[in-house]
């Protein structure tokens, strides 16, 4: 059933704001493109030309992170399990901190275009091309969750048709990134994180003054059980605990902002290490209002409907449709608001989509083409480079359809860059903090840690982890109009969790071991496993085959220096003593901060300057 059969219906003045919003992000495409006569080289059109800010890199980098799957998956998970989920914040606070101090100094000294370059100069092409089909893999994978989510939400607001509504997304997404490059893809997510926060705080505001204020809406939380911030289980196979989230999510996250191509693409298109790191602390704040917002929006379902819960009553088929099952009940009579509302989604999801073309054209060119044709002039390239774009839009087109197979989709999300993600941060870790570890070491660990992690995953699939593991909060249907319910459903038999709605899911009349304990483990530690299996078997592996013996450019790992370069700006007059000294040449330095202040005071920490 639709829910715009039982609530309100989309108007002129929603499909206007709606059409808007994609029109804009176009237009920002088009400037890009002939903003400097429709010549744009391969660097400024995967980069940027190192030439960003602090402040639209980070709102940047918020925006390709929140995608559709928060906006619509965080409410629904909140309603279901409780309020814990904010302590993601913690979390996110860690997944910063070792980013800009750990990450961040090393990528951005050696001025590499993909991070998978990395690998090839610290290990050998072989690892980089490990490396580099793994994140095609995910970031493909992802990205068909991220289109079908929208689509679907529309498609059960206004009944849109939902392929209509998938192919538009993609259209408009590979449209402006192969137009206007890595910048359109910047000033469009600045553009749409401010849709984002705007249709999240119209449906916040609503629910508070229909529920008669965010205390009631509080007070509704706790008397269900929501407000359950400090679960201190250690178990990890609960879904939800603080140490899940905070240790889990950590690992998770890392996983994105510290090593995923999309992510660090923006940080180090900054000019200087300084605003890169400032970046990263400035979408920190971004993010807190975003989960806030979210978290809020998902006691407020809770307060609407605490008596009447719309999915066991089966006003709607998944827990995913429940913020757009409020949204047309609350905002139906101010035209316009559901229509900002379905941008807000569309924002998520076109602000991700654009981030992850645009990256997987860049490490297309960068680690699988360029390495076997460097003859090719900026021209050839730069027509590689919106081709690209092109291929990947419909190859995500194409992976939304499967992505209406896998079930509940922030976990599903969260699963994938947990699976692929963990081990690949297991990778990098080692070749940055671990000077012994040889390019065996590493080739071993990332295999035995995605086996390992891909194991969990299709076994949690297949068999989902029962409810006395997952803790779903009780649901109730005691207000429901007798006439509008006429099957009412038993919550704790059709929420097995992940994956419930899977088409793989084995129903087993019998439950072995394996499957309450291995496969039931909490999908937020799908990471951890990852990363912490590549790690061990790395280090094993390189100590019994000689990586004690060989030498490394200090370059290529995180060095003291690299944390006291923070307190640069504390001797920076001394060494600086004429600022206009370096000139940007055509392919010369990229980061004026490092021409001279690290190029000219000490030699071994010089970056390395290469042309595109």
């Amino acid at each position: 059933m639709s829910i715009h059969q039982e609530t309100g219906t989309f108007g002129v003045w929603d499909y206007l704001v709606f059409a808007g919003m994609l029109f804009i992000s176009a237009a920002i495409g088009i400037y890009y493109a002939f903003s400097r006569g429709g010549r744009q080289t391969p660097k400024e059109f995967m980069v940027g030309d190192r030439q960003m800010t602090a402040m639209p890199v980070a709102l940047s980098l918020t925006a390709s992170f929140i995608s559709a799957i928060t906006v619509l998956g965080t409410p629904s998970e909140v309603y279901r399990f409780g309020a814990i989920f904010s302590m993601y914040a913690i979390s996110q606070v860690l997944v910063v901190l070792i980013t800009a101090e750990v990450f961040l100094p090393v990528f951005y000294k050696l001025g590499i275009a993909s991070t998978y370059e990395y690998l090839e100069l610290r290990f050998n092409k072989h690892i980089r091309l490990c490396g580099t089909i793994l994140f095609i893999f995910q970031t493909i994978l992802y990205t068909g969750i991220v289109i079908y989510a929208p689509a679907l939400a529309l498609n059960q607001v206004t009944g849109f048709d939902l392929w209509g509504a998938i192919i538009v997304t993609g259209v408009v997404c590979t449209f402006y990134c192969t137009m206007g490059g890595f910048k359109a893809v910047i000033w469009t997510d600045v553009f749409q994180i401010g849709i984002m926060v705007a249709g999240l705080l119209s449906v916040i505001i609503r629910a508070a003054e229909i529920q008669g204020g965010i205390n009631n809406i509080l007070n509704d939380s706790y008397h269900g059980g929501r407000l359950n911030f400090w679960d201190f289980n250690p178990n990890p196979l609960q879904r939800y605990s603080f140490w899940t989230i905070v240790i889990g999510g950590t690992f998770t996250s890392t996983s994105i902002y510290g090593i995923n191509q999309s992510q660090v693409q923006r940080y180090i298109a900054c000019k200087s290490r300084f605003q890169a790191k400032m970046s990263l602390y400035i979408n920190l704040v971004g993010h807190w209002i975003i989960l806030v917002c979210t978290v809020l929006c998902g006691l407020a379902i809770y307060s609407r409907y605490h008596d009447c819960d719309p999915w066991t009553s089966k006003k709607i088929s998944a827990p995913d449709q429940l913020m757009p099952y409020l949204v047309m009940d609350i905002l139906q009579d101010y035209p316009g608001l559901p229509g900002l509302f379905v941008a807000c989604v569309y924002g998520g999801t076109l602000s991700t989509v654009s981030s992850s073309i645009n990256a997987l054209a860049l490490v297309t060119i960068e680690d699988l083409i360029k390495p076997h044709f460097q003859s090719l002039s900026e021209k050839t390239l730069s027509w590689f480079l919106k081709g690209t774009s092109v291929l990947y839009g419909a190859l995500c087109i194409g992976m939304a359809a499967l992505a209406s197979l896998v079930g509940v989709l922030l976990q599903a999300a969260l699963s994938i860059f947990g699976i692929i993600g963990g081990p690949l941060l297991g990778l990098f870790s080692l070749g940055i903090l671990a000077p012994f570890v040889n390019s065996m070491g590493a080739f071993v660990g990332l295999t035995a840690g995605f086996v390992i992690s891909l194991w969990i995953g299709i076994g949690a699939q297949l068999y989902p982890p029962l409810p006395e593991r997952t803790l779903p909060l009780s649901l109730n249907t005691y207000g429901c109009n007798i006439t509008d319910f006429h099957h009412q459903a038993n919550w704790n038999s059709t929420t097995e969790t992940p994956f419930s709605t899977s088409p793989f899911q084995v129903h087993s009349a019998e439950r072995t071991p394996l499957m309450d304990n291995w496969y039931s483990l909490s999908f937020m530690h799908f990471s951890t496993i990852g990363t912490l299996v590549t790690l061990l078997v790395g280090i094993i592996v390189s100590l019994l085959t000689g990586g004690r013996k060989q030498s490394l450019d200090d370059r290529l790992l995180l060095t003291k220096e690299d944390f006291l370069s923070n307190f640069d700006f504390l001797k920076r007059e001394k060494l600086i003593l004429n600022p206009q000294s370096y000139k940007k040449e055509d392919d010369g330095i990229d980061n004026p901060t490092f021409s001279y202040v690290e190029m000219h005071s000490t030699d071994e920490n010089g970056k390395i300057s290469r042309p595109y």
